[in-house]
């Protein structure tokens, strides 16, 4: 890295977007994926379709439990 940079031509806020949704990268173990990835090819559906399915109803179950 330099010891100063210049920022004299910068301008604040270039790339903020109002209400721009951020998708986190999400980090399964090697089983859990491996497990998920036979699951998704058996059901031919995409692994983010199998995964969002079983995410919905996990909270279905804990709404229920409220």
């Amino acid at each position: 890295m330099r010891d100063e940079y210049d920022f004299s031509n910068a301008e604040r806020g270039k790339f903020f977007r109002e209400g721009a949704r951020l998708v986190p990268p999400v980090h399964l173990e090697p089983e859990v994926l491996d497990y998920l990835v036979e699951r998704a090819s058996a059901r031919g559906v995409s692994l983010s379709s199998l995964v969002n399915t079983l995410l919905k109803k996990d909270i279905e179950l804990i709404d229920a439990g409220k």
